[in-house]
């Protein structure tokens, strides 16, 4: 598990592990980043309580960096990916691990299920679960079990690490996508089953929301510079979105302006133009009347959730497919 700034969920995902329905050994290896809250206390007070807590530096504090250092410090034949920031449920690692030799697999991923602790995360939350969110994919909304492209978390046989390597750490982000990729090419399989299921807390204000979404693009737009063949058209979609709302403004904005003499097919194109943010802003109202578990209050902040996740991504994915990502880091998270 690699940790920063996770003082206030720390102490619940590890409890959620530790108290897992299997009946094998296990440990937790934390791996602890340069944090400015109460996290390495925290941490320092579970490995006190419990010696199959393990603790190990990771001063840069970056994900895949941490994942390796925790790899590397762990002892057991199966390695199971957990974030700070969620939930197991309490038969996740019986259950991952009994399909992983079910279906010879490799790495194996289950649910991410978006959870909220106050109206704001709850409306996050429920964007992550509807297929406008983040654009459908199967761990977020739902699929039948089967192979996949890529894992969220991960159940691994320790031995392909030794094979295929580690994690990229020249990836601050989408590491799990490029290690699945490694995976898939070596010939072995990565799996999804519906059944594992992670509560995962999504941020809670729209700022860092926006700033995560953000690093989120720019990194997948570094992917797709590295690896064509693993860009989708989904991913073209934001992009597409933002530059329609955005001209479609400007031609909101300029058109009571035009005189009489204006060309017919200016008026046009203006007036199709002019459609591109009302479609948008009809989509989010769509998307948030369509939204599941949610309150009235809940519904009314997620008409600000899905543009706060839409156009930092998009932003961020142009910057980064044309670019590269240049270190870019996730503001949100990493404060100081």
């Amino acid at each position: 598990m690699p940790v920063l700034n996770e003082a206030d969920y720390l102490r619940d995902a590890v409890a959620s592990i530790l108290d897992q329905d299997y009946a094998g050994e296990k440990e937790i290896v934390l791996a602890l980043g340069p944090s400015v809250d109460s996290t390495d206390d925290v941490a320092a007070n579970l490995a006190t309580e419990d010696a199959r807590v393990k603790l190990v530096l990771n001063p840069q504090g970056r994900t895949p960096i941490g994942l390796n250092l925790a790899i590397a410090a762990s002892k057991y034949p199966i390695v199971v990916r957990v974030d700070a920031h969620s939930e197991l449920a309490p038969g996740y690692t019986a259950r991952g691990i009994e399909t992983l030799f079910r279906v010879d697999a490799h790495d194996v991923g289950g649910l991410m299920d978006a959870r909220g602790k106050n109206p704001l995360q709850r409306a996050v939350a429920a964007a992550y679960h509807s297929p406008w969110g983040l654009g459908g994919a199967a761990y977020h909304s739902g699929a039948p079990e089967g192979p996949a492209e890529s894992a969220y978390l991960g159940i691994f046989r320790r031995e392909v690490f030794e094979e295929v390597g580690y994690y990229d750490e020249s990836l601050h982000r989408a590491q799990d996508w490029e290690l699945c990729l490694r995976i898939r090419q070596a010939g072995y399989k990565v799996w999804f089953d519906p059944e594992l299921e992670t509560g995962y807390y999504p941020r809670d204000n729209y700022k860092t929301l926006a700033a995560q979404s953000y690093a989120s693009g720019v990194w997948r737009g570094e992917l797709s510079r590295r690896y064509p063949d693993g860009k989708s058209i989904r991913h073209d979609l934001p992009p597409v979105m933002v530059l329609g709302t955005t001209l479609g403004a400007i031609a909101w904005i300029i058109d009571p302006w035009l005189t009489a003499e204006a060309p017919t097919a200016v008026r046009i194109a203006l007036n199709l133009l002019k459609l591109a943010p009302v479609g948008y802003a009809a989509l989010v109202v769509y998307a948030t009347m369509t939204g599941k578990r949610t309150t009235l209050k809940e519904r009314l902040l997620m008409l600000g959730v899905f543009p706060s996740i839409h156009f930092p991504w998009a932003v961020g994915f142009v910057k980064g497919r044309i670019l590269g990502a240049q270190g870019t880091l996730d503001r949100g998270r990493v404060r100081s």
